[in-house]
């Protein structure tokens, strides 16, 4: 029987902010844990979302993998997915759509899963290049991210909202990652208007929080936590 009112995450955004980019968790385990779910794959690879226990990269060209049980990821967040809210949207703009979220439950203090099944009429994201180590910041690989966009596109949006007090551990707020219906366009999503679709919301008693405790680079990063936020900041818009 799985934990539905749990979420499980393998490492922090802080250290990936870091530059922390080693695989060090095999998809194969971290599907254990749950079915859907969202991160990036080693060297930071890409954007990754999982959706019905499989695992999908999209990469800076913007191809769709479907990805093996032997990748390590050195980043990522899952649950089993079973809703505890489902609500119909219609025309209306992402950044309008979470802020209803917030005003009609009450959960701004909760971390909690959300998963959208639609169409939208717009959709704007961006995924990144594969690093090589010495390993840049964050920041400065996404300033050179690659962007796509797409209209009237069927797909599904998988997610987390992050209570302010967790910054770092993820990102405050709505961090949110796309897959279309035909695999050909996805990654992290940079805004988006959902024109019509299925809102499932499942807030979590529990956080598990794991870490690559065999990892040298882990144990010896130093993260600034006086700037972390303005990091976490550039690095997720």
């Amino acid at each position: 029987m799985h934990e539905t009112n749990k979420i499980y995450q393998h490492g922090t955004l802080a250290t990936l902010i870091e530059g922390l980019y080693e695989g060090t968790l095999s998809i194969g385990e971290l599907l254990k844990h749950g079915d859907y779910g969202i991160g990036t794959v080693g060297d930071l690879d890409g954007e990754m979302i999982t959706m019905d226990g499989k695992a999908f990269q999209i990469t800076s060209e913007g191809q769709v993998n479907q990805l093996t049980d032997n990748v390590l990821v050195p980043f990522a967040t899952v649950h089993f997915h079973q809703p505890d809210v489902s609500i119909q949207f219609e025309n209306v703009a992402g950044s309008i759509l979470e802020e209803q979220l917030l005003e009609l439950y009450p959960y701004q203090n909760l971390f909690f899963g959300i998963v959208i099944k639609g169409t939208f009429s717009k959709m704007s994201t961006r995924s990144v290049a594969k690093q090589s180590k010495p390993y840049p910041t964050l920041t400065a690989v996404t300033a050179e991210q690659s962007e796509f966009s797409a209209e009237h596109i069927n797909g599904t949006i998988v997610g987390y909202f992050t209570p302010k007090l967790f910054q770092g551990i993820g990102a405050a707020g709505f961090h949110l990652h796309f897959l279309s219906d035909k695999m050909d366009m996805g990654g992290h999503i940079l805004d988006y208007h959902l024109e019509n679709g299925m809102v499932s919301l499942q807030p979590f008693s529990s956080l598990e929080q794991h870490f690559p405790i065999e990892n040298d680079a882990f144990l010896k990063s130093n993260v600034n936590v006086a700037k972390l936020h303005d990091e976490i900041k550039l690095a997720e818009n």
